[in-house]
């Protein structure tokens, strides 16, 4: 099983390693402008059984690359990417996101991981933003560039979403 948000922050990092160290958890997606990645860097240092991807935020963080390098990904005047999922969305289905930027940006937060000696060994994204095709296409040219070959299916199997069937999704489940 993968957990996603590897590096939010040390809450986040304590879990997900309490769960692998329990065997539950062999993957994670980390993060590489989050309030708790270098503490996640050095965690992943020390799990040899944990599996380590890239989680490429491009919704509710910080950018690797200099925000004029991304215009199209950046909200107003913040320096962030969009907090709220539906302005990404709007801008993306409008044709207000350049691909290439995606592709760039992607490429920028898995090259500081890799530079970081994290061994990257798949991707997806925050939100399951990779889940959309124009988000998808550049974000697999990324890793395929950076030598990475897989990448996180965003969909459930039935039997989670049978499993699950009635929970109280909250706001804040990604």
């Amino acid at each position: 099983m993968n957990a996603d948000d590897f590096g939010l922050t040390s809450g986040v990092n304590r879990a997900i390693l309490e769960l692998n160290a329990a065997g539950l958890v062999t993957s994670t997606t980390l993060m590489a402008r989050a309030a708790a990645t270098e503490e996640a860097i050095e965690a992943a240092h020390s799990a040899p059984r944990l599996g380590v991807g890239c989680h490429v935020v491009l919704v509710d963080g910080e950018p690797v690359l200099p925000v004029e390098k991304i215009p199209t990904l950046i909200e107003g005047f913040t320096d962030r990417f969009p907090a709220s999922m539906s302005v990404f969305l709007m801008r993306l289905f409008t044709g207000g996101i350049r691909a290439a930027e995606i592709e760039a940006e992607a490429g920028a937060q898995i090259a500081l991981l890799q530079s970081r000696g994290v061994r990257l060994t798949h991707i997806d994204a925050h939100k399951h933003t990779h889940m959309f095709p124009a988000v998808l296409r550049p974000v697999l040219r990324a890793a395929r560039a950076a030598g990475i070959r897989a990448v996180r299916n965003p969909f459930e199997p039935a039997w989670a979403v049978r499993a699950t069937a009635g929970a109280a999704w909250g706001a804040s489940h990604r």
